[in-house]
């Protein structure tokens, strides 16, 4: 993946600790910020398991009969999964 340089202003303290440390690990303080912002973008990724659990739930065939019999509330061509999520989203504030 391309890099790019990027300009921050840290207080001068916290920079000359980042040296000692990325030196006793022996990383680059590149390297050690690259990894620092993968573990946040990772976590963030991660999702509820309460959201995962009601996305991956068996909803009974007689349910599911009933989809559709509603009409308008969801646009032509909107999936059942993304039909269930707002449901659910809306069900329980999530």
């Amino acid at each position: 993946m391309a890099t790019s340089k990027l300009t921050l202003s840290i207080e001068s303290d916290t920079i000359e600790w980042a040296k000692k440390y990325v030196e006793r690990q022996n990383i680059s303080l590149s390297k050690f910020i690259q990894n620092q912002l993968n573990d946040i973008a990772k976590k963030e990724a991660q999702s509820d398991p309460l959201l995962e659990k009601l996305k991956n739930m068996k909803i009974p065939d007689d349910i599911k009969s009933l989809t559709g019999i509603l009409k308008g509330k969801y646009p032509e061509g909107t999936s059942y999964d993304d039909m269930k999520y707002e449901y659910f989203k809306d069900r329980y504030g999530l």
